[in-house]
């Protein structure tokens, strides 16, 4: 039976602690690849790099670094470095930080998931909920058995989760879960170069999540344990399709 092939990338960047831990925990479940990029890529989302060129660099067996974003990496491994052979699985992660609620939109980790699902392969994002401190043996534990579990899975082969695990201690369970929502504040803070011009800093300085029951911040910040959020590609908003019908733009006819 042939082993399955796993895909590795992130958005800290090839050398990362997270990436190395989130690898070694796979590496006793199949053939590793690990595609990644050169430099850290955080908070990018999901963007393509469609006017520049990219550069790829061999690091090692089966290990590459990429000029570009973690979507960017995630498109050039199945589309051409693994093109002769797709991987079973892609992981992302495991990220520096968390990557809860709205966080999805903004992160690279989530992009590389979903760059991966859109291309028709599942994937899964982990992220550590913390930080500073950042020990990753727990968290690529739990990362270990889940990807386990899903390789003896017939996966959809656009499936997308998005896991967020505690940081501190070994994880003393799971939720599956539905995104929350939190804020880190709206501050914009306004400093002065040494030559006298303003630059900006954006970026709250707070952070407040919105208690609410089987929600992944609940799960992660209230109950201390890791959340298993099913994320989907269409983002169509399904329950307000009728209400926009609804709406007729004067002068010009709705088709139907």
């Amino acid at each position: 039976m042939t082993a399955p092939r796993i895909l590795v990338s992130n958005d800290d960047g090839i050398h990362a602690a997270g990436l190395k831990a989130l690898v070694e925990a796979m590496e006793p479940l199949g053939e590793v690849w690990v595609v990644a990029p050169q430099h850290e890529q955080s908070a990018t989302s999901h963007s393509l790099s469609l006017h520049d060129p990219l550069r790829i660099q061999q690091v090692a067996e089966r290990q590459y670094a990429i000029d570009g974003t973690p979507a960017d990496c995630v498109y050039v491994a199945l589309n051409h470095l693994m093109k002769a052979g797709r991987p079973t699985l892609v992981v992302s992660g495991i990220n520096h930080g968390p990557n809860l609620a709205d966080d999805v939109v903004y992160s690279g980790t989530v992009a590389a998931a979903m760059e991966a699902a859109i291309l028709g392969v599942p994937a899964v994002a982990f992220s550590l909920v913390t930080r500073r401190n950042f020990v990753f043996e727990h968290a690529a534990e739990f990362a270990q058995a889940l990807v386990k579990t899903l390789l003896t899975k017939a996966l959809p082969p656009r499936l997308l989760l998005n896991v967020n695990m505690p940081a501190y201690g070994k994880i003393a369970g799971y939720q599956v879960t539905k995104a929350g929502r939190h804020s880190y504040g709206a501050d914009v803070i306004e400093k002065e170069d040494p030559r006298g011009r303003k630059y900006y800093w954006i970026g709250g300085t707070g952070y407040e999540h919105i208690k609410a029951p089987g929600t992944d911040v609940t799960v992660v910040h209230d109950e201390h344990l890791a959340s298993v959020t099913p994320l989907m590609i269409d983002l169509t908003h399904h329950e307000q399709l009728e209400l926009v019908r609804s709406w007729a733009i004067d002068g010009v006819e709705q088709k139907r």
